[in-house]
């Protein structure tokens, strides 16, 4: 594993319960400012090997990326129980829940 995909791994891992971030500044945290995409692989490849925090990682401008059917309910459900909230349209309040790294 590469020493960025290590850093990625402990960004996500590092989001607290009631709190999210996306992809972008998860990326630029880790030092990758155009590593959205590398973030999402990594979360798709190794959420399950790492018991990441998966559901707290969405689109900058709030949104949920996975479409219905395939997640999306379980992402919700999964950050209301945590406190956050989110929309009738599937969008968080990002200045309200955002995570600063």
């Amino acid at each position: 594993m590469t020493e960025n995909t290590l850093r990625l791994v402990e960004l996500i891992k590092s989001i607290p319960g009631g709190k999210v971030s996306s992809y972008g500044a998860i990326a630029l945290a880790a030092g990758l400012p155009n590593g959205a995409r590398q973030t999402v692989r990594v979360l798709h490849s190794l959420s399950e090997k790492f018991d990441l925090p998966w559901h707290r990682v969405i689109r900058s401008d709030g949104s949920i990326a996975l479409m219905e059917g395939e997640g999306k309910e379980l992402q919700i459900e999964l950050l209301r129980a945590e406190g956050v909230k989110v929309s009738h349209n599937g969008k968080v309040d990002m200045k309200r829940y955002g995570y600063l790294f």
